[in-house]
């Protein structure tokens, strides 16, 4: 069905005179349109016309209304029938750009996008006191999402200086033996973390954006800050006489920005003939030529490309959590070890047991995973990890049952209980400090469940 640039429908598609040497086109009323073989003087796609006026469309140019002939007032444009047209060639990408997509050019501090945590921890708009709202510009879902990536960035700052400020927590940058040139990363501790002769919590957040200190980015934004942080457990840990570790395990890698590398062709040294290395070249630059071209009009305001440089001993969160039991809670005074994990951290926690379990076993005493994705299986882990977290592990999963109702688990190991939606979200079920006191009577209720 032939449609204009602008998407009008423009009629049946035109019809071939049978038995025409001229490759004449019938178009509707009896209007006829004639082409030379290989060269078209109207290069028309198809047309309506009423009495009078003839409305079509051309390729390469914008619908408009001709009197007379179709042909009358458009210049000869030759084109070759075998070949489509390249029609985005003809579009002004830069006005397309400052049309469609504002600047990508957000604040780099909360002032600055108007928006300010209120003593309840709700982010709050300055002036109108309305939440955040993530539809900024109507339409425009990119550059929204980019706008909340870019306000998320500097949340992920806020909670670290909340973190040393609110939490008298210590900032420690990993790996301990680094150079000055080498990537790093960081974890946070409280004073007394490696000294404290009693209990130590370990805090490891899920897999995504979210980084030291937060359980859920969403959640501090739409939600408050005791909803989407570690901070109420750090504090209540602090309370209780625990030293505290917060892990990082998101924080994998540094990006900088790509060099540009220059590749010196080497097509004059080569033996083929120079007509086929002409036609080489002209194909290749052709097709870098469209690449980019298709890039930059999927992507308008393109960033600069970025590489990844991995953390030594942390390049994923796996990496990062024996990398801190070796160097930091395996050297704890600490006579019973207590772990947070929630999602994706509950895996990084099975991995770590897998790799050290021995000392695991010898430290931890107890571990409340919250909404865990571990797999036993896919991971191999054996029979005798499997015991051990079923007297040492519980797993709260998001369930409408009420809190600690018991829920079945196709797998063997630690038993899961409920943690309904609203209380997970919450922050409120970890239960940790109770839990670490309860462990004797944890584990006399499990020798009855098995």
């Amino acid at each position: 069905m032939p449609l204009s640039t602008t998407g009008t429908y423009l009629g049946p598609a035109p019809r071939l005179f049978p038995g025409c040497r001229r490759r004449c086109r019938r178009v509707r009323n009896d209007v006829s349109v004639s082409c030379r073989p290989r060269k078209c003087n109207s290069n028309l796609v198809g047309a309506r016309i009423p009495r009078g006026k003839v409305i079509t469309t051309a390729r390469g140019s914008s619908t408009g209304e001709l009197e007379g002939h179709a042909s009358s007032r458009l210049p000869p444009q030759p084109c070759s029938w075998g070949q489509s047209s390249d029609l985005l060639s003809r579009i002004d990408l830069d006005e397309l750009m400052k049309k469609d997509e504002p600047p990508l050019d957000f604040p780099d501090t909360l002032e600055g996008f108007e928006y300010a945590f209120n003593e309840k921890g709700q982010l709050r708009h300055i002036k109108t006191g309305e939440p955040f709202v993530f539809n900024y510009r109507e339409d425009l879902h990119r550059w929204n999402q980019k706008r909340y990536e870019a306000l998320g960035e500097i949340i992920t700052k806020y909670v670290y200086e909340l973190l040393e400020k609110d939490c008298n927590l210590k900032k420690i940058s990993i790996p301990v033996d680094a150079t000055e040139s080498e990537p790093k990363s960081f974890i946070f501790m409280s004073e007394d973390a490696l000294t404290n002769p009693q209990k130590l919590m370990v805090l490891i957040h899920g897999s995504g954006v979210v980084r030291a200190g937060q359980w859920a980015r969403r959640l501090i934004i739409n939600e408050d800050l005791d909803s989407g942080t570690q901070i109420p457990f750090i504090k209540r840990a602090v309370a209780e006489g625990y030293g505290v570790i917060v892990l990082n395990p998101n924080e994998n890698y540094i990006e900088v920005e790509k060099p540009k590398i220059h590749v010196q062709s080497s097509s004059d040294s080569s033996d083929e003939p120079a007509e086929k290395r002409e036609r080489k070249d002209k194909v290749s630059k052709e097709t870098k030529k469209r690449r980019d071209f298709y890039e930059k009009y999927r992507n308008p305001q393109r960033e600069k490309e970025m590489m990844q440089l991995y953390i030594r001993e942390n390049g994923s969160p796996e990496e990062h959590a024996i990398y801190v039991w070796d160097h930091f809670i395996a050297q704890a005074a600490a006579e019973n070890v207590f772990f947070v994990a929630h999602s994706y951290g509950g895996l990084a926690f099975v991995e770590l047991m897998i790799q050290r379990e021995a000392d695991v076993k010898n430290k931890v005493t107890a571990v409340a995973l919250t909404d865990s994705v571990h797999n036993v299986w896919h991971q191999e882990a054996g029979k005798t990890i499997r015991e051990w977290m079923r007297e040492n592990c519980c797993n709260w999963v998001s369930s409408s049952e009420p809190l600690d109702t018991s829920v079945e688990s196709m797998l063997p190991d630690c038993p899961r209980v409920s943690a309904d939606r609203q209380t997970l979200d919450c922050g409120k079920t970890f239960k940790i400090a109770s839990y670490a006191k309860e462990t004797e009577q944890f584990k006399e209720q499990q020798q009855e469940w098995i």
